[in-house]
């Protein structure tokens, strides 16, 4: 039984986590800047393409190989699952002890057969070293996901908004200025940022949960850890493998070049899906609380809560990115423009997708194959219009920011539809309404979009330094008047929790 005031203290550490993760998107955008500077305008377009298709292997195979703890763990904490194994932190050090077995073996198969980490050939000899980073980057969803369940969002965010970011970054510089690591330089900046970002986690994970205590790993134990965990690695692996599988497919059917259009525009587009899916950790010890008492009322309204504090964020980034996309592309290089329209349409998938990644918080604990089955159908939906959409635009004779933008159009599609189904079965499933949509975000966006195409017509740079801040101005204070009630502003606010002697009186 839950009373008002179990709902708020949830309801406060959604809305600790939440004004973590917004502080956190402003480091990465901040740190994410660096690094695209110097691959776009050293390494150029070209090899930023080849080491992208190389990358997107390496992350979704890691994932696969993190065995799903990024919500699993929490719910195996929260359950209490094997307590008679020994302390909390054993059941930890069971997910890193299966984690690492999988990713060595995945890192051997990639080297023995490294081709589809290469469609259009390597950079340098460096580049096979890129299967380094899978154990390293499982490890580290583990131990960040460990964090989470005791609602440490702080950690994820200097790992994966400062560490790693920064990381690449300086590295990417100082690997080109050495003239024996320069074709290579991008993918060691990588690795090395990736095992940055594992030091980082590691710390503070030592810190709080210790080392094993009596810890007897049991084989049949671990093997019922990975039966269990299919379902999540499915879904992880699907939901990160719709931002990837575009880049996948672009490298086998264009040109490097296009490549590295696209994924710099996907690197801007990105950080709006870095902000919801890092709600996600602070999401599964409250959702899994409530499952475990049948509170279906609370984990609705969490959904609506969170999926609208997302939406709203989302679509404020999408317009001051977007209403100026020549320009940001621009940034980069003349080269980099004819990806604006792919940035537009990656920015709208984002927006798109936000209703699927809440809904299928909740999913992943209550209806795992069904969730996986339309995941699966939905990356197949992707790959259909992405490959056909491509193909249309070398039909065409189209140019290389036209199979970008066909990319990406399809990623959008299949996003919405994504959205679509999965909000549907959480409103069954839970029988409440779940939705994140308000006409308010209808009345935000307009003034702002007006604001934005003002000023396309100035010059690009008044456009970003004065264009921006403006759009943005627009919307958050149309948002806040019109769209954020009480409940909303709480996000904004650092004393949530009412006092149940006074308020709930």
């Amino acid at each position: 039984m839950t009373t008002a005031a179990d709902d708020q203290d949830d309801l406060a550490k959604l809305a600790k986590g939440g004004r973590t993760n917004t502080l956190g998107f402003a480091i990465r955008l901040i740190a994410r800047i660096p690094f695209l500077v110097i691959a776009t305008r050293l390494y150029g377009a070209e090899s930023l393409g080849r080491f992208a298709s190389a990358m997107v292997v390496i992350e979704i195979v890691a994932l696969i190989c993190s065995l799903g703890e990024k919500r699993g763990l929490a719910q195996r904490l929260s359950e209490g699952a094997g307590e008679n194994r020994g302390a909390e932190s054993n059941l930890v050090y069971d997910g890193i002890l299966l984690s690492l077995a999988y990713s060595c073996v995945a890192a051997l198969l990639l080297v023995a057969f490294p081709e589809p980490m290469f469609p259009n050939g390597t950079n340098s000899r460096w580049d096979i070293w890129l299967v380094a980073a899978i154990p390293a980057f499982a490890v580290t969803e583990i131990l960040l996901a460990a964090q989470a369940y005791r609602f440490d969002i702080a950690t994820m965010v200097r790992t994966r908004a400062i560490v790693e970011p920064w990381t690449i970054s300086i590295g990417a510089g100082v690997f080109f200025f050495i003239p024996a690591t320069r074709d290579g330089g991008l993918a060691l900046a990588y690795i090395t940022s990736i095992y940055a970002g594992l030091l980082s986690a590691l710390w503070p994970f030592l810190r709080g949960y210790g080392l094993p205590k009596g810890w007897r790993p049991e084989a049949r134990a671990l093997l019922a850890m990975s039966s269990r965990a299919f379902p999540l690695v499915g879904a992880d692996a699907i939901e990160r493998g719709t931002r990837l599988l575009d880049i996948f497919i672009l490298g086998f059917f264009a040109p490097p070049q296009a490549v590295g259009i696209y994924y710099a525009a996907q690197q801007i587009a990105s950080l709006p899906q870095k902000l919801k899916t890092s709600f996600e950790p602070i999401l599964s010890p409250v959702i899994t609380k409530n499952l475990r008492i049948g509170n279906m009322g609370a984990i609705a309204a969490q959904v609506r809560q969170v999926g609208f504090w997302i939406i709203a964020i989302q679509l404020g980034i999408a317009l001051v990115l977007g209403m100026p996309g020549e320009a940001v592309m621009g940034l980069w290089g003349p080269d980099y423009v004819a990806g604006t329209a792919a940035l537009a349409f990656l920015l709208a998938a984002e927006v798109a997708a936000s209703m699927a990644v809440v809904s299928e918080s909740v999913l992943v604990y209550i209806a795992r194959k069904r969730n996986l089955a339309i995941s699966v159908g939905v990356i197949a939906l992707q790959a259909v219009l992405t490959i056909a959409l491509i193909e249309g635009a070398e039909t065409y004779g189209l140019g290389k920011g036209y199979e970008a933008a066909s990319a990406a159009g399809a990623l959008m599609i299949a996003l919405a539809v994504s959205s679509l189904i999965k909000a549907l079965l959480l409103k069954h499933l839970l029988k409440a309404p779940v939705s994140n949509w308000r006409w308010a975000l209808v009345y935000a966006a307009a003034p702002a979009v007006v604001v934005g195409y003002v000023f396309t017509w100035l010059p690009e740079w008044m456009e970003l330094v004065f264009g921006v801040p403006a759009i943005l101005g627009t919307y958050a204070l149309v948002i806040w008047r019109r769209g954020f009630d009480d409940g909303d502003k709480v996000l904004f606010r650092k004393q949530v929790v009412p006092n149940p002697e006074t308020d709930l009186a």
